[in-house]
């Protein structure tokens, strides 16, 4: 009990110094007259400070979230109003634990379930045949990332990297080197950030009205980021521990459990398809997409037993990444910079340490965006951290060593890199080009001009590199 709580109390101690310190520094009033130090809303800094706890504490990280959560709340209630509501008090809170139950509810469903698949398609001896098909070597290593990359793109992330650590696992023999593990989770995000049915915010544009061939051209970045990622992962693995190439040639797949893993598959994207966009009006009342999962692992439990044990070990990482989502759904952000390429840029990063989902929704509100390079962004950009994105929650918590921020930047430099370099070849090569404010509604404040959205501009030749 020690361990754990030592790191929270640190943690509030630093928060607490940091809210003293401040007042005697340079507390001000915000244009929106809340509170802010230098500027900054003090929620900013709560959450900063969570942050840092959680890459300095890697072995709390549950603890620190939790109680960055109760800071962030605490200091919501006594000092400021809720973002979005603009409520006070506990009228406020509830006000937004009613908006943003439903995006909660389905990410705790997802991740539960997708773990629980990953535990079924292990069984179904799938990944023990699979060293007879891949190549050898660090093509072999190079050849998952790609398959992972392919499933992501009509699959959730979250199970394109499960099913991919599942191989992974298998054909290394359990030695999977933390920046394959970050490849892992970055080819599944980029896999599904040109595709509406691959990634959560890529559904939520098309939701909103945005057409599928809009976001399409996220794979040109996407494409580049996978071969940089690849070629070095795959290098780093292949060292580590090569692909294994002896399978046992009387392993026989099980094909019930293969059926549960596709029953439960389709269920999510049936759901993800008929619900958001055929009956949008209901998705956001009604957590469609982790029921589903669920209702089909039920439904699939006399055919072949779920690994019920695997799921407190899941509901932890799940516990840890909600609370971070609902941090970063309190902190004072309702609007972002004028729409641009270098906005877009930065967003990436953002998103590494910051939900993505309300950034979608702000970018969506204020319109005037190129939506493939915003998709590209806010969805390959949340690999460059462990945290940064659900697939890689769901990843860390069946491989422990990933769950550091040090070894994650350290051994998986290359995903930066990957992103930097396919944003600047998507940006020369395409340009940028944003699209009008969809569905006719009013650009908020700072977005682009229709006028402007109507003739799409190239990428200048003295642009700087991004």
């Amino acid at each position: 009990m020690q361990r754990i709580l030592r790191p929270a109390l640190l943690l509030v101690l630093c928060a607490v110094a940091g809210l003293i310190a401040a007042d005697g520094i340079d507390v001000g009033v915000s244009s929106g007259g809340q509170p802010d130090v230098f500027g900054i809303p003090i929620e900013f800094i709560l959450f900063a400070v969570t942050l840092l706890g959680v890459a300095l504490f890697h072995h709390h990280t549950l603890a620190v979230a939790l109680t960055g959560l109760t800071a962030v709340t605490l200091y919501k209630l006594g000092f400021t109003t809720f973002t979005g509501h603009h409520l006070p008090g506990l009228s406020g809170l509830g006000q937004h634990l009613a908006h943003e139950w439903v995006t909660l509810a389905n990410l705790l469903g997802l991740l539960l379930g997708f773990d629980i698949l990953a535990h079924h398609f292990s069984s179904s001896r799938v990944p023990a045949i699979l060293p007879r098909f891949l190549p050898s070597g660090r093509w072999g290593a190079f050849a998952l990332l790609v398959l992972v990359f392919v499933l992501s793109a009509f699959l959730d992330n979250i199970a394109a990297a499960m099913i991919g650590g599942t191989v992974a696992a298998t054909v290394f023999k359990g030695k999977v080197h933390v920046g394959y593990l970050a490849a892992i989770v970055a080819a599944s995000n980029a896999g599904g950030s040109g595709s509406v049915v691959g990634d959560t915010t890529t559904t939520m544009m098309w939701i909103d009205g945005i057409a599928p061939s809009d976001v399409l051209h996220a794979y040109v970045a996407a494409g580049v980021a996978l071969l940089i990622v690849g070629a070095v992962a795959a290098n780093q693995q292949h060292r580590h521990h090569p692909i294994s190439a002896d399978a046992d040639p009387s392993v026989r797949i099980d094909g019930a459990r293969v059926a549960v893993v596709a029953i439960i598959l389709a269920s999510a994207i049936a759901a993800n398809v008929v619900i958001n966009v055929h009956f949008n009006a209901l998705a956001d009342r009604f957590p469609w997409i982790g029921a589903a999962v669920w209702l089909a692992i039920l439904i699939t439990a006399p055919l072949r037993q779920p690994h019920w044990s695997a799921v407190p070990t899941a509901a932890k990482g799940a516990a840890f990444l909600l609370s971070l989502v609902l941090s970063a759904s309190m902190m004072p952000v309702e609007q972002l910079p004028a729409p641009s390429w270098q906005t877009a840029f930065g967003l990436g990063f953002v998103s590494a340490v910051f939900d993505n989902i309300p950034l979608t929704k702000l970018a969506l509100t204020q319109g005037g965006y190129d939506w493939g390079v915003l998709a590209y962004c806010v969805g390959f950009g949340g690999s460059m951290l462990w945290f940064g994105s659900s697939a890689g929650v769901a990843l860390a918590n069946a491989f422990s060593p990933a769950k550091s921020v040090v070894n994650w930047v350290r051994h998986g430099w290359h995903v930066m890199v990957a992103y930097v370099v396919g944003f600047a070849v998507m940006l020369l090569v395409l340009g940028w080009h944003p699209h009008p404010t969809h569905k006719g509604a009013s650009a908020a404040p700072g977005a682009a001009h229709p006028a402007a959205d109507a003739a799409p501009t190239s990428a200048p030749a003295a642009m700087p590199a991004p």
